[in-house]
């Protein structure tokens, strides 16, 4: 008998020590990137001028796994992981295709993996630009995270995922700026947080300053994506003060309608991220939220992925744009693709630069 608890206590031991070493490659692992100057790729050779209107899609394309049938675990579903690198190719190519067929001048693509577990450290980056090879493009990292053993039945593992910004028009320069996460364990659920920032000169003077932003989702209340938004506002602000013309656009994981329970119905969970952005933000700035949508036939921009696409899910808008008062703005809808490639669906903007 003696023995056997012996054994056993070697075993306790054991895990507790693999808990401790394990909790402790995690915190030593963390680290914030930091402001960055990104490298400009590709070749464009389109140019910007004022007067004429041009088109804006963005999309989080949820790095290729969020297929119709996909629910993901911090949102109440079942995977952590894509179903298969089959089916994620196959996703990915669709989703390239998709977005060459926009014949956009610019696009924002958010939640592009470059050699994650969860998508089988396959690197979307060049299915973008493989397809996309008339436009100069950047990309800046928004996640590098140590391997995390959640779910226990599926780790959800490392995270190394960024925003891509890609452009008819040559840009000239761009970096990478990071905003504030929360400071507790949500920190490593919520990885590492930034925008990004493209200068493209104008044709005939000035330049359009095009901001890329994934902000904070998995976090206790939703306030840190407020602050993360009082920065990016303070940096249009200053830019629109040079003179020039600023554009953001992406994915806000705020509810950019308001409330999109008149559009789309109440949901009988309460989500403390989808939260309306406070108008009081936009005191004293020349500065507009742009929301997508027709009024006559609204569709919502992204899907709580606690489950497949089904009818009655928690759907909203938290994809749209930000523009300062020197951009006149045509349309601004949702692209209707049933959530077929990603919980998300591009949102498209048309704006004239005055």
């Amino acid at each position: 008998m003696k023995k056997t608890w012996k054994v056993i206590g070697i075993i306790l031991l054991g895990l507790v020590l693999l808990v401790t070493v394990y909790i402790a490659y995690v915190f030593i692992s963390y680290h914030r990137i930091g402001d960055q100057m990104l490298p400009v790729e590709g070749s464009a050779t389109g140019a910007l001028e004022t007067g004429t209107e041009y088109k804006l899609v963005s999309y989080n394309i949820g790095f290729g796994a969020y297929e119709s049938d996909f629910g993901f675990f911090l949102d109440g579903g079942d995977r952590a992981r894509a179903w298969s690198e089959e089916r994620l190719d196959k996703n990915l190519k669709t989703i390239a295709s998709l977005l060459k067929e926009q014949n956009a001048d610019i696009l924002l693509v958010q939640e592009v993996d470059t050699n994650s577990t969860r998508s089988f450290h396959v690197d979307n980056r060049p299915y973008l630009t493989g397809t996309l090879t008339d436009m100069a493009y950047t990309f800046a990292q928004n996640y590098d995270s140590p391997f995390l053993c959640y779910p226990i039945t599926q780790p959800f593992g490392k995270a190394r995922s960024g925003i891509m910004t890609f452009s008819a028009a040559p840009i000239t320069s761009a970096e990478r700026k990071e905003v504030p996460v929360e400071s507790g364990y949500t920190k490593f659920l919520d990885l590492d947080r930034c925008y990004s920032k493209q200068h493209i000169p104008l044709k005939d003077e000035g330049e359009l300053v095009l901001y890329n932003l994934h902000l904070s989702a998995y976090t206790s209340d939703g306030t840190i994506a407020t602050e993360q938004l009082k920065i990016l506002l303070a940096d249009m602000q200053g830019e629109y003060k040079k003179g020039n013309y600023c554009i953001a656009g992406g994915d806000f994981n705020k509810d950019v309608l308001g409330d999109s329970s008149k559009y789309f119905g109440k949901s009988d969970i309460e989500y403390t991220w989808a939260q309306p952005i406070p108008e009081s933000m936009f005191a004293g700035l020349n500065i507009t939220l742009i929301a997508p949508i027709d009024e006559a036939n609204p569709v919502p921009s992204c899907r709580n992925a606690d489950g497949p696409y089904h009818e009655g899910q928690y759907t909203l808008t938290i994809d749209g744009f930000l523009v300062t008062d020197n951009v006149e703005v045509v349309y601004a809808n949702v692209i209707d693709t049933g959530f077929a490639y990603s919980d998300h669906n591009p949102v498209e903007m048309r704006f004239v630069l005055k």
